[in-house]
């Protein structure tokens, strides 16, 4: 899949959010990138880029004090190559995009890791 298709599915995944998630972005880029750096998968403690779908950094909404102002903004990266490398049609790719997407945005709200994963264990068992 060429870059602007994928970027493309991000923006839709985005755009797909609901509209108060939506309007509460703040101070966050989303981007995608081929693959993730070495510095990229020190922080997420994985050694396959392969692994890493995704990544949020930055201060989390919940833990954005009264003294948070002025800095650059936080930085999700989305890691196109990655993901097609786990998929195997345009149909799960733009669905795992949807994932990743809606993944790393929570972790911009202040999710962690294993409130995530307690959420999506929910909602494979209520389906």
């Amino acid at each position: 899949m060429d870059r602007e298709e994928f970027e493309s599915l991000v923006d839709r995944a985005i755009e797909s959010l609901p509209l108060q998630f939506q309007g509460k972005l703040e101070n966050v880029d989303i981007v995608v990138e081929e693959w993730p750096t070495g510095a990229q998968l020190r922080q997420a403690k994985t050694r396959s880029p392969r692994q890493l779908l995704g990544l949020y950094q930055g201060v989390p909404q919940t833990r954005r004090g009264r003294g948070y102002g002025l800095v650059l903004p936080d930085k999700i990266s989305i890691f196109q190559r990655a993901i097609e490398a786990q998929c195997r049609s345009a149909y799960e790719i733009e669905a795992r995009v949807g994932e990743v997407v809606r993944h790393e945005i929570a972790h911009h709200f202040g999710l962690d890791d294993d409130t995530l994963r307690k959420i999506e264990r929910g909602r494979r068992n209520s389906q």
